[in-house]
């Protein structure tokens, strides 16, 4: 079983900053969030996704909601990844990154560049913003877009990407001081990619990834397999990711949403490369059930409404929670992504509470088996797709 937890502030649940031990006066620290990951990395989880969107957090749908009591920022997700890249040596870091926003030309670089700093480590969560608040900060057209074009959009952007992460060969560098050659011209490639969407010529100005390709994952939205921006969403997994988040609630739910995406995955003539799809999952963990459910309902009331969002929302032991994640299991997953309902509560009662709860079963590891986020997740190193075919 494969386990990422999500780091967004002082925890999902709204009221989280008002815990004790949430730290608020440290949330846009450095030294914050290399804690979090640190633990996690403790925990030996696979990786960590930092979230992020160009709208102040609200629970209005078309804006800020105007409410003073909650965290509203967050800090650059890319940034704050490569500040906690040379702390950590092991665990995957995926950052958040807003497609609909940003130029695929700008996200290649930074998360290549994240992926030399973290020696192979580095991921990408792609986001798709139907936020009407989002696009007024750039003016460039109306939002929300009819969720077929949002989701084609984020699907060229990834391909983008992926193709200047691969527009230099892997030794493309010679660095040969005697010649005078730092890089072999010819094997410097232009991607040449017109699309609906985008125009990019390339190549890169980074050299390759240590990884050759990041991971890539992104997030379904909420809502039953085959509406607008659930089928859209899926698409996007399908096609374009390595790793997909699916909300859901219960295992018949997850088991629809699996098979509508092996079957998108399929239809374009990609079944046999590898996709790990991870459950979304809110966790309030304590000694016992009802210490649990009576953390989440203080905060509910110190958040005056009931903590929702796409993800099911999970308040009990870690042995039942491990009985959760195993029965899930079955649906076709191949591992889970937490949310700490509170990060300071939560996340030490994942990596010190669940983990060995799921090491005792047989069904976690005890020891990271690789270097790199690909490697943790079994996924290759995959050829560069410009690069001259290998002498027979």
């Amino acid at each position: 079983m494969h386990l990422a937890v999500a780091l967004d502030g002082a925890g999902r649940h709204p009221a989280a900053w008002r815990e004790p031990g949430a730290r608020p006066g440290e949330l846009f620290t450095a030294r914050y969030w290399a804690e979090a990951v640190a633990e996690a990395e403790a925990g030996l989880l696979d990786f960590v996704t930092f979230e992020d969107s160009f709208a102040l957090r609200s629970s209005a749908a078309d804006g800020s909601d105007g409410r003073t009591d909650r965290v509203g920022g967050r800090l650059d997700a890319v940034l704050t990844a490569a500040r906690v890249a040379p702390l950590t040596r092991r665990i995957g870091l995926v950052p958040t990154v807003t497609a609909t926003h940003t130029e695929p030309f700008h996200v290649s670089k930074a998360v290549a560049t994240l992926d030399f700093v973290s020696r192979g480590r580095a991921g990408l969560s792609v986001r798709v913003s139907q936020d009407p608040s989002e696009g007024r900060h750039f003016g460039r057209r109306a939002v929300p877009l009819p969720d077929a074009q949002a989701y084609e959009e984020a699907a060229d952007h990834v391909e983008v990407v992926r193709r200047l992460w691969d527009s230099w060969d892997d030794d493309a560098e010679i660095r040969d001081v005697a010649t005078g050659r730092f890089v072999d011209r010819d094997k410097l490639h232009h991607i040449d990619f017109e699309g609906r969407y985008f125009s990019v010529r390339g190549p890169s100005t980074t050299p390759r990834p240590p990884q050759g390709q990041p991971l890539v994952s992104a997030a379904a939205v909420a809502g039953a397999p085959g509406t607008s921006g659930g089928s859209a969403a899926h698409g996007l997994i399908a096609r374009s990711t390595d790793v997909g988040y699916l909300a859901a609630h219960d295992t018949g739910a997850l088991r629809a949403a699996v098979a509508e995406i092996r079957r998108a995955r399929d239809a374009a003539g990609l079944g046999t490369r590898p996709l790990h799809l991870f459950a979304d999952l809110t966790v309030f963990l304590d000694e016992d059930a009802p210490a649990a459910d009576a953390r989440r309902g203080r905060l509910d009331v110190l958040a005056g409404a009931r903590c929702r969002g796409d993800a099911a929302v999970f308040t009990g032991t870690s042995a039942h929670l491990a009985d959760l994640l195993q029965d899930w299991r079955t649906a076709g997953l191949s591992g889970f992504r937490l949310w700490p309902g509170v990060l300071a509560h939560d996340l030490p009662a994942i990596t010190r509470g669940l983990v060995p709860e799921l090491q005792r079963r047989g069904v976690f590891r005890r020891a990271y088996e690789a270097d790199t986020l690909r490697g943790l997740l079994g996924l290759p190193r995959p050829r560069g797709r410009y690069a001259a075919p290998p002498a027979a």
